[in-house]
């Protein structure tokens, strides 16, 4: 089950930090609880925490000593989720962080009216109905919103650079992500001004995921555009397997993926959003209201570089691209 993450393992796989288990939490009273709902695994989590714990710190706020954190992960078991935002409520927490797309905040937001709720999502809080408004957020909910949806045109123009012709680009997206068809439209649109043919495949399941691989080989698809999606980094591994059996070029909306192996990300600063969130969480904990702090849009985005990859592709990456990423990895 989605909670049921052995303690000595998890206390591991967080980088040793201090575990707020309901006995413990029972023995300091005093000390205010975050819980931390995600859709996302214990693996990245993990490697997202040292900036939020920083967050905290900005704040005044040092895990383990004036404040607990009580983790709920779904694995990416979506459907544990309201379960698990029900957990954290009996357990009393201060203040809920929903991080991994925006199934967590809904469930969370669905779950309690007063508790505030700090967000950190690349899909649209609007169009998912969990704020009104990104200047005046209203209820108890605030966050960081990552614009994962907006830079899937941009994504496909970088790729048309590292693929230029006529064969047509893949794209896969998740037919259950918040906005998938205006991400699907907004391509279409983006890819008709560039003069590309674009093909969508759709998968929410790993099957899924191999029959689009194989659908985009039997299209004979030049690259694949993988959209920003957390069910997608949760199968990393398996899509960056697919891509290199196919030899697909794939860009990705996560520089996890081109850190470990892929060719190509370009996505905002997640590191820095971690931190802005802990920032948030640390003054909703000083008594601000989510109504009244504005949900965060990042201005730095990153791109990433793999040349390993693109060797084993036998791609030559455009200098001018090379000239522009962030990060090359040789």
């Amino acid at each position: 089950m989605a909670i049921d993450i052995g303690r000595r393992q998890f206390i591991s796989a967080i980088g040793g930090a201090t575990v707020a288990w309901p006995l413990a939490a029972r023995a300091q009273p005093a000390m205010p609880v975050i819980g931390f709902l995600s859709s996302l695994s214990s693996s990245y989590i993990a490697s997202r925490m040292p900036p939020f714990r920083q967050g905290l710190n900005e704040l005044g706020y040092v895990e383990g000593q004036n404040v607990a954190i009580e983790y709920r992960l779904a694995e990416g078991q979506y459907d544990r989720l309201p379960a698990l935002a029900a957990d954290l409520i009996d357990r009393k927490v201060a203040v809920i962080v929903a991080a991994g797309g925006t199934d967590p905040a809904k469930a969370a937001k669905a779950a309690t009216a007063t508790i505030p709720i700090v967000f950190i999502s690349a899909a649209d809080p609007l169009n998912a109905g969990i704020v009104t408004s990104l200047n005046r957020p209203g209820g108890n909910v605030t966050g960081v919103n990552l614009l994962g949806s907006p830079l899937e045109t941009k994504r496909l123009g970088l790729l048309n650079e590292i693929v230029p012709g006529a064969a047509s680009i893949g794209v896969l997206v998740n037919p259950g992500f918040p906005g998938a068809e205006l991400e699907v439209r907004e391509l279409r649109e983006a890819a008709s001004a560039i003069n590309r043919q674009i093909n969508i495949v759709r998968a929410s399941t790993e099957a899924e995921i191999d029959t689009a691989f194989t659908t985009l080989a039997q299209q004979q698809a030049g690259a694949v555009l993988v959209a920003q999606d957390t069910f997608f980094v949760s199968r990393r591994d398996q899509i960056l397997t697919l891509a290199a059996r196919y030899k697909l070029p794939a860009i990705y909306g996560n520089r996890e993926f081109a850190e470990a192996g892929g060719l190509v990300s370009y996505a905002a600063d997640f590191v820095d959003g971690y931190r802005q969130t802990g920032i948030y969480v640390g003054k909703v904990l000083k008594g601000i209201k989510p109504a009244d702090l504005p949900v965060i849009q990042p201005t730095k985005f990153e791109l990433v570089i793999n040349l390993k990859a693109a060797k084993a592709l036998g791609l030559t990456m455009p200098h001018s691209l090379l000239v522009l990423a962030d990060e090359v990895i040789e």
